[in-house]
């Protein structure tokens, strides 16, 4: 019989969803952030915090860029605030993490003092477009790490205050910015969509960052996260891939 004649089908193959539980299992449990999934669960929020592989590569980016102090806008229930928190080393290493809801911002205070953090991760509440105007206007130390996950039209304001409150050699990462690909889509279809669109397009233009975007796939669904370096002061603004 010809391999044309052959009506057998193949097996379907695990779902993303079911990979990153696979993943999940493979990696090991983490007791303090399922505490804080759990903890989000009951308090009614909603169910979209990073997954767990997500949170691994924050930590380790931190890691691996030695990152001191970090910066998160849009904290939730602190679970990637507790993934970057692990990631940070040196003598007073701090997580600043803004939060707009003060109910949400108690889970994570919470959450974040359960894995042993408190005394790492600061949480502050208000509309962070206030909130980061206001740490600018202080002069606080540049930040090494920024993570910015909040309401998505105001990704290309985040963006810009990040850059004034990082230093050459910081990294940003801005999270969900694929929007199950609405973002390639050019009447963006919605505000989340249309400030996705714009963060990327600002960050590719700006001569300050090396930008790239990765889609990703998984248990949050089809999305992805750009990332950028702030170029040391001498780097010149052309090059490959960048």
């Amino acid at each position: 019989m010809s391999s044309g004649d052959d009506t057998r089908t193949a097996p379907a193959l695990p779902t993303p969803p079911e990979v990153d539980a696979w993943l999940e299992a493979v990696l090991g449990p983490d007791p303090a952030i399922e505490r804080a999934q759990r903890a989000a669960d009951d308090a009614g929020l909603p169910p979209i915090q990073v997954s767990g592989p997500q949170g691994r590569l924050l930590q380790l980016l931190a890691r691996s860029i030695g990152a001191r102090r970090a910066l998160e806008v849009g904290t939730l229930a602190g679970v990637s605030a507790i993934w970057i928190a692990r990631g940070l080393s040196g003598p007073g290493a701090r997580l600043t993490t803004l939060e707009v809801d003060p109910r949400h911002a108690s889970v994570a205070r919470e959450n974040i003092a359960a894995a042993g953090l408190a005394d790492v991760v600061e949480v502050l509440v208000g509309d962070a477009r206030t909130t980061l105007a206001e740490l600018v206007a202080a002069g606080v130390a540049p930040f090494d790490l920024v993570f910015i996950d909040a309401d998505k039209p105001s990704n290309p304001a985040y963006l810009a205050a990040a850059l004034t409150l990082t230093r050459p050699g910081s990294v940003i990462i801005v999270d969900n910015v694929v929007r199950r690909g609405a973002v390639a889509d050019p009447p963006a279809r919605d505000a989340a969509a249309a400030g996705s669109r714009a963060v990327i397009e600002a960050a590719a233009a700006d001569p300050r960052l090396e930008t790239t975007v990765i889609q990703t796939v998984g248990a949050k669904g089809h999305d992805g996260m750009l990332v950028a370096r702030v170029r040391d002061s001498a780097a010149s603004p052309t090059g490959g891939g960048s």
